[in-house]
């Protein structure tokens, strides 16, 4: 998996809770007058609104991880691109094809300046041309992608079928396990047997694609005319269908994962978050004593610049009483309420 690929998996994991919390204070700014009370964090509306955002943000992260995905297929372009030419083109066709290039891209028809980057475009050019007008190498290309030509090994086309089919089978089996940890590990629990069955498919579509003489019909008769019709983007090759469809097949695991919660009914829910066990009660006062202990340990370095003066003392504590019974007085609401009373008398006498 390319550093990209890696970059955009491991922002799943803090990308959308982060997007979301910013997203929804722009969005209260924009939609909620100014001077109107915004939903303070917990209360039902925000919630409720904290559930919508972050499910739009998870889909908005999936399209766009699938349009990254195939927007680096189409930035690395493959060897038909390079040469122009259709994916069903003759060995004749792209031999004249290659001679029309080498008039254009040739080392030694061009000036000292451009020389390196003609000469990294020339030998692109060839190894596309030999690829291609070799029927062997042509088969492998289409299916397992340029990294084929590191597949110094293989000469002839079963040579090439049977490597392609245990590489698959190692990333599949690797896979499985790695869901199978992730699994044991409390993550990605929704959809355990939809995952593993979209897995299962992926693996038989991508051993029939490399094992027939002709392209998935999917591609020849729905995908390629429509990209054709459309001008959206180049016609896929196997290679590239088979790679957009394994990482669209993990994010969308990823995703699913992260909305499974968000999408469920909350109504339904609700009971189950309300029951407090014997076990969270102890957790609840292993913590207030915890909390206890540090508040002591805070206020001992506090009072340590008084020690052993005891008036000071004396004034620091009844200075804290009195400001505790203002602020407590001051905060009631039946107190407030009857100051507000007060003073709206006065100002009507007034």
């Amino acid at each position: 998996m390319s550093t990209n690929g890696v970059l955009s998996m491991a922002g799943w994991y803090f990308l959308p809770g982060l997007v979301t919390g910013y997203l929804q204070s722009i969005l209260y700014t924009i939609f909620i007058r100014a001077g109107d009370p915004k939903p303070a964090p917990g209360s039902p509306r925000f919630v409720k609104d904290r559930r919508r955002v972050h499910i739009f943000v998870v889909l908005f992260y999936l399209a766009y991880t699938v349009y990254e995905a195939d927007w680096q297929l189409r930035k690395e372009s493959d060897f038909y691109q390079a040469l122009g030419v259709a994916h069903d083109a003759s060995e004749k066709a792209i031999q004249s094809r290659f001679r029309r290039l080498t008039v254009q891209f040739h080392p030694d028809k061009v000036n000292d300046i451009d020389k390196e980057r003609v000469e990294a475009i020339y030998v692109r050019l060839q190894i596309a041309k030999d690829t291609l007008v070799d029927p062997v190498k042509r088969f492998a290309y289409d299916r397992f992608g340029p990294e084929m030509l590191a597949w110094i090994h293989c000469k002839t086309l079963s040579d090439f079928v049977f490597h392609g089919v245990k590489n698959i089978t190692t990333y599949y089996f690797s896979t499985a396990v790695g869901l199978l940890l992730l699994g044991v590990l409390g993550y990605m629990q929704s959809g355990k047997f939809w995952r593993y069955m979209v897995m299962s498919t992926l693996f038989v579509v991508e051993l029939h694609a490399m094992t027939r003489p002709t392209f998935p019909p999917i591609l020849t008769r729905l995908v390629n005319p429509l990209l054709l019709m459309t001008w959206l983007r180049p016609p896929y090759l196997p290679f590239q269908m088979l790679a957009l469809l394994r990482k669209l097949a993990i994010t969308f695991f990823i995703a699913m994962s992260q909305l499974a919660p968000l999408l469920s009914d909350p109504a339904s829910a609700a009971p189950a978050s309300d029951t407090v066990t014997p076990q969270d009660l102890d957790r609840i006062d292993a913590l207030a004593k915890a909390a206890d202990q540090e508040t002591g340990r805070l206020l001992g370095l506090e009072l340590a610049p008084f020690a052993g003066d005891e008036n000071s003392i004396k004034l620091l504590r009844a200075a804290l009483k009195d400001w505790l019974v203002q602020n407590t007085v001051r905060n009631d609401p039946e107190v407030r309420a009857a100051m507000g009373r007060v003073f709206e008398g006065r100002r009507a006498s007034a």
